[in-house]
């Protein structure tokens, strides 16, 4: 019987974990505190720092399948998506890791049993890699494991030294290969003949041992340790006895669904790929809060869902159909990933939103593309029309080119580049991931937090560091960072600013300025006020009065959290948040304004609560015990094990290592001061508590007693009285409009008696005084009547600016064309202009030449009439 896709991933934790690994869930596809990723694209990134001894977890071995994006920045797999049988933008990588416990022996005795033992792969059907000098590697391949030697290929490239980026964790690896038989063309690797499908990669061994510099220099890790990845789909294609990762069962489940949606009747269609392929991807990425947007990760994944889209309408799918495949994908991957059912709302929101914008700009764009392609004299797509197609309809660059390789074209990529210009910036903010690991300041120490229930304390001086290195001592005015074996301020996180304070020593201080993270350690960031040494002991004393306002600050964050989703839905869930001594805000999924009946709806719910004056509860518990319990976890946030939960009565529940109030009642008061969008689906609010919540209330009413005033009315008849203004002023307007256009109508009558004839063609050709602009088109056409055939140009001029119009009656169009009239005039005032044949308008910059060309208008019309 044939193992599914979801038996072979339970197979892979159930073997490691009875080999003494832990379980760990995968992280998200928006990796957290790493700069220098755009998305989690292995299974190692989320124990980089574990890696690099920056980090202890409460275990050193653990295993995975972790989620990963290849479709942006560095690793981009976008473009070959449905044109090949292994590449995708998302897939799944298992991985067994060490962290300083086995080394290469064992690492290898993990994979080789797994897959002939547990899988039942046969040894012949194997062969192995490793880097050339890896001789360590061959001797266990060859004399422990029983490989023979032919199969076991040297490689001295870069395929078998592995490396998260340019820097950080790297070491030699060991892959080892399927041989699918003779029947498919292909060499072993390293032959000429390695790019073809008989022997595909299936696990790759990393033997981590070094940190690369930025420099290229390899430093020792301090504990040598593992990292493994074996795709999950290239697997199970394996043990399905096909060929194509798009053949396993999670891709036929997605592709039949795709073609029922779509209509599609052909299964081998490399559309229908594309589509199944890239609703894992699209999917996933809303679940771990990515949004679509025109830079960054937003713009990946509208590039993702419009290549979908375009894909599916390729197949014949007639109306918004990618969202539907939602639930499809949830039938394959639910259960492995229930993200993606608690999600289910939002992802298909998000995806139907975004393919309806996009189909409404769609067929334009697509007629534009074909029309181009059919009188193009060679194979190249402009630059300039790329651009076009990308400003004007949305069209991503790799979306053209998708549409140019099926009909043979090409794109000017060099072109686009040049078009493309600012635009093109925003769109690649990717680029900005590309920092150096290293040039951040590591500590390897750990600092115990005693800040839930003391703001002062005792402590001593484990490192210090200046603005770029460690150093043993810090000198009077110089700034730099202090890590303690304990303290009670907050580092920065969760979205809670750092606390500030004073460390106090026997012969100085040092200024706190700032808390951050670093490592396992928290280092505060100031400025010594006297020679401070490693090993120094100190008081310190965190700044209460800044700290207590975070405190209501951030509790009410946790309350809003739970009004929003009482009153907007359970699809609301946080996006990002700040808080601070002065304010909170608060970034959060939906699809609409909130309205200011809801803003009254949620000030006056999360205010109920405060006045319940709840005491505030926290209890260490298991990850997963504390999500069953319905504690919220926070966007952007890693997680250890063991986490502390936040409650404030039965209203909230969530994950949180932050700073609180004792209870409910100590925030006093809350009041939103802003809600507005921030991105495609994301909205923001902002809000202050306490004393700024009171000073907020008070400002209002001032300037409702202050424009009572100014209105000569009481502040609660301000409606009313603003209301008969208003009316006022639109009765006013109409009267002034209705007296602009009596005059307007005067001044054209009195017009007519400077008209001439050319040819016994009424001509009139005018500058006009206090007529404004908007008031032109009116005025000629009331001209064009009264004069029953003939021409006209008027103008008016103001400072540096000309407005010009012409007119023509219908029976003289043929001899002479309005825009044709008025482009000539205005090209002698600065400036150009268009329009129908009978009536067109321009503008200009040069007043002072206005006469003149009105003059020079009768000798145009000679040639004309």
């Amino acid at each position: 019987m044939t193992i599914s896709t979801a038996d072979i991933r339970r197979k892979f934790f159930d073997y490691f974990s009875s080999h003494g690994h832990q379980l760990v869930p995968s992280s998200s596809l928006v990796p957290a505190d790493d700069p220098t990723l755009l998305f989690t694209n292995a299974g190692m990134n989320q124990f980089k720092d574990v890696l690099l001894g920056a980090e202890k977890r409460s275990y050193n071995r653990a295993v995975s399948a972790q989620r990963c994006v290849r479709a942006g920045g560095k690793h981009n797999d976008l473009e070959n998506v449905g044109y090949t049988a292994r590449h995708h933008t998302f897939f799944e990588m298992l991985g067994n890791f060490s962290f300083g416990d086995y080394f290469k022996k064992e690492a290898i005795e993990f994979a080789w049993h797994f897959l002939t033992k547990e899988l039942k792969l046969p040894e012949q059907k194997l062969l192995v890699t490793i880097y050339a000098e890896d001789d360590e590697a061959f001797d266990i391949w060859s004399q422990h494991i029983g490989v023979p030697a032919e199969k076991i290929i040297r490689i001295s490239t870069s395929d078998n030294f592995w490396s998260m980026g340019d820097t950080g964790p790297c070491g030699p690896c060991s892959e080892i290969f399927y041989d699918h038989g003779e029947h498919i063309w292909g060499g072993p690797p390293g032959t000429p003949e390695e790019d073809g499908d008989r022997f595909i990669e299936i696990w790759n061994l990393v033997f981590m041992q070094y940190n690369r510099q930025a420099d290229g220099t390899l430093e020792p890790l301090p504990k040598p340790s593992i990292d493994t990845g074996m795709g999950l789909e290239r697997i199970s294609a394996i043990m399905q006895d096909v060929h194509s990762n798009y053949e396993i069962d999670l891709f036929q489940a997605l592709i039949k669904a795709a073609a029922e949606i779509t209509g599609a009747k052909d299964l081998e269609d490399k559309s229908l790929r594309v589509v199944a392929d890239h609703i894992r991807s699209c999917s996933f990425l809303i679940a771990d809060g990515v949004l679509p947007s025109n830079e960054g990760r937003g713009y990946v994944l509208r590039r993702i869902i419009r290549r979908a889209v375009r894909h599916g309408y390729k197949l014949g799918a007639q109306d918004i159909f990618f969202y539907r495949l939602v639930d499809a994908l949830i039938g394959q991957m639910g259960e492995a990933y229930p993200e993606l059912k608690t999600q289910r709302s939002t992802i298909e929101r998000v995806l139907k939103v975004e393919e309806e914008q996009f189909s409404r700009t769609l067929e334009r764009g697509m007629q534009i593309l074909q029309e181009a392609l059919e009188s193009l004299t060679d194979k190249t797509i402009p630059g300039e029309l790329v651009f076009k197609l990308y400003d004007t309809y949305g069209f991503p660059a790799d979306l053209t080119n998708d549409v140019a390789r099926e009909k043979g074209f090409s794109i000017d990529e060099a072109g686009f580049e040049k078009a493309m210009a600012e635009q093109r910036k925003r769109a690649q903010q990717a680029s900005n991931f590309g920092v150096d690991y290293n040039s951040q300041l590591s500590s390897y120490s750990s600092s115990e937090f005693t800040g839930y229930d003391q703001q002062s304390g005792e402590a001593r001086i484990l490192e210090l560091f200046s603005t770029d290195s460690k150093v043993q001592q810090l000198e009077s005015g110089e700034q730099g960072m202090v890590i303690l074996d304990r303290t009670p301020f907050y580092a920065e996180a969760g979205g809670q600013v750092g606390d500030t304070g004073y460390l106090k020593l026997a012969n100085g201080g040092f200024k706190i300025t700032d808390t951050i993270k670093l490592g396992s350690a928290i280092a505060h960031k100031g400025i010594a006020e006297a020679p401070i040494k490693v090993g120094d002991k100190a008081s310190l004393q965190i700044d209460a009065e800044r700290r207590q306002a975070i405190k209501l600050n951030h509790s009410a964050t946790h309350l809003l959290h739970a009004a929003l989703k009482n009153v907007l839905g359970e699809h609301v869930n946080q996006k990002g948040s700040l808080v601070d001594p002065e304010r909170l805000r608060f970034d959060f999924s939906h699809f609409e304004g909130v309205s200011a009946g809801q803003i009254t709806e949620i000030e006056d719910l999360v205010n109920q609560q405060i006045r319940l004056n709840h005491p505030l509860t926290t209890k260490l518990m298991d990850l997963e015990e504390a999500k069953s319990a319905g504690a919220q976890a926070l966007f952007g946030e890693k997680y250890d094990d063991q986490v502390r939960v936040v409650s404030m009565g039965d209203f909230s529940m969530e994950l949180c290592g932050g700073t609180h109030v004792s209870q409910t009642g100590d925030i006093g008061l809350f009041r939103i001061t802003s809600e507005g969008g921030i991105a495609s689906g994301v909205r923001r609010i902002e809000a202050v508590t306490g004393a700024q919540a009171l000073k907020f209330s008070q400002h209002q009413s001032q300037l409702l007693c202050d424009v009572a005033a100014q209105l000569k009315s009481d502040w609660h008849k301000l409606p009313e009285r603003i209301g008969q203004l208003v009316e006022q002023s639109r009765n006013l307007e109409k009267e002034v409009q209705q007296l602009k256009q009596k005059m307007a109508s005067q001044a054209g009558s009195d017009l007519l008696s400077d008209a001439y004839e050319i040819n016994n063609v009424k001509v009139l050709s005018a500058k006009l005084e206090g007529v404004e602009p908007k008031s032109l088109r009116d005025l000629t056409d009331t001209l064009k009547n009264k004069m029953g055939s003939g021409i006209l140009v008027l103008a008016v001029a103001g400072d540096n600016k000309v407005s010009l119009i012409a007119g023509v009656t219908n029976d003289l169009t043929a001899k002479v064309k309005a825009g044709e009239l008025v482009n000539f005039v205005a090209q002698q005032v600065g400036g150009k202009g268009g329009g129908r044949p009978d009536m067109a308008q321009a503008g200009g910059s040069q007043p002072e030449n206005l006469d003149q060309a009105l003059a020079s208008v009768s000798t145009w019309l000679q040639d004309k009439l």
